[in-house]
Order: structure tokens, then C-alpha cells, then sequence
């Protein structure tokens, strides 16, 4: 089996439900009571959300890369970084990395392929929106990427960043991002919503919202992990 290395505390509640995930998908899969055995280096938030706002992206990649190279050397043979709006810098981080890495924002995509999607909108921190790999990779796959107009933006962004990644979930906050959810059905047509940032499954839980579905990147990102965990 592959040890799977993940740099996680991108934040901290979202790094538990990857712990979580990765068991519970291991085992249905194995089948055989056996849990996986897998390794995290659980970063500083502060540290990288205070170079991303200063736009210190240069020494944000290089303080991921130092954490993968710390994984590498404990033995982990390929790797990921338990956050969305990190792989700002995941390019770069990837051409300095001793291990391959599995990119959210490519699974993400596959799977919405999978789905015959083809017009989605995009919850996230408005680092992700304006850094628009999102756009830029499920255009690959001929997918076009829509986001909050920019009031409801500052929204998510102020409940993400104040709230979500301190693990606080407010019904108020819930009950404020499925009405952008709604409101983005209504204006821009779209066919799903891409949870573009691993603390808003904890605050979304459910798989689907009036009928549109969720793209729960966390799942998806432990799903790819588990499966080159285990080929």
C-alpha cells in the first residue's frame, strides 16, 4: 500500500474531516476491518493565511513545499494539501515536490465531468474566486465556472474566514449560503455548486440543496487519495 502524506491545520476542523474520511472510505473499501496507515503535518493557518493576504506568494509556496518535503522524508509516498484556496500556489509546490500531489481543484473537475456538468457555481474564499484556477482547469474539461455576484461574495468570504476556519457554523451563516446557492440557480442557471473550500461541507452538510447537487471537494479529494492509497 502507498502512504499517503497530507499537509493539513489549512484549517484544523476541515483537517478532521479529512482524518475522518480517509478511514471510513479506507474501510469500505478493504473491507476487512484493517484501518489506513497515513501521515499529516498539521501546518500554521495563521502563517499561511497572513502571507496570502500580504500576497507573499513566493514564500507561501515555499512554506508548503518545506511541508511536503518534511512528509517525503517520513516516508510518504505521494501527497495533497487539505485546503482549496492553498492551491493558489499549487503549481509551484508541485514542480518543487519530492512526491507526486493530488490537485482538489483537477479531481473536483473530473468528477463534475463525470456528472455531464457543464455550467457550475462556485462558493469559496475570494482569494479562490480571484485567483480563478478553478475556471482555468474545468475549462479543460468544458465546464464553465460562475461565482457570487460580488455583495454575496464578501459574504462567504467574511463568513469563511471569521467563522468557518475558527469552527463556528451559525444556522444565520448556513441559512445565508444556500440563499446565495439559491439566488445563483435563479440568475446564472447553473447545475451544481462546487464547495470550493473544505470548511463548507461542515457548515453544508447535505448532499444537495432544492436539487441542485454539492460538490463536496473534501469527498472527492479522499476519494482520489484513498484510491492511490490503496492501487
Amino acid at each position: 500500500m502507498k502512504t499517503l502524506g497530507m499537509i493539513g491545520g489549512l484549517g484544523p476542523e476541515s483537517t478532521l474531516d479529512y482524518y475522518s474520511k480517509i478511514i471510513d472510505r479506507y474501510r469500505k473499501l478493504k473491507g476487512d476491518g484493517s484501518y489506513p496507515e497515513f501521515l499529516i503535518n498539521s501546518v500554521n493557518l495563521d502563517t499561511v493565511r497572513s502571507l496570502i493576504t500580504a500576497n507573499k506568494l513566493p514564500e507561501v509556496a515555499a512554506y508548503l513545499s518545506d511541508g511536503i518535503g518534511k512528509l517525503s522524508r517520513a516516508g510518504a509516498d505521494f501527497g495533497l494539501i487539505a485546503a482549496n484556496t492553498a492551491h493558489l500556489v499549487f503549481d509551484q509546490v508541485q514542480s518543487q515536490s519530492p512526491i507526486p500531489l493530488i490537485s482538489i481543484v483537477e479531481v473536483t473537475a473530473e468528477a463534475a465531468k463525470r456528472m455531464n456538468l457543464k455550467r457550475v457555481g462556485l462558493l469559496a474564499t475570494t482569494f479562490t474566486i480571484e485567483a480563478r484556477f478553478y475556471p482555468k482547469t474545468f475549462s479543460k474539461y468544458e465546464i464553465e465556472v460562475v461565482h457570487p455576484e460580488p455583495k454575496d461574495q464578501e459574504f462567504v468570504h467574511d463568513r469563511y474566514m471569521n467563522e468557518l476556519v475558527n469552527g463556528i457554523f451559525r444556522d444565520e451563516s448556513r441559512n445565508g449560503l444556500l440563499a446565495i446557492v439559491d439566488k445563483m440557480v435563479r440568475t446564472q442557471s447553473i447545475e451544481a455548486i462546487v464547495l470550493g473550500g473544505t470548511e463548507l461541507p461542515l457548515i453544508l452538510r447535505d448532499d444537495s440543496h432544492n436539487g441542485i447537487p454539492f460538490l463536496n471537494t473534501t469527498k472527492i479529494h479522499v476519494e482520489a487519495a484513498v484510491a492511490r492509497m490503496l492501487s
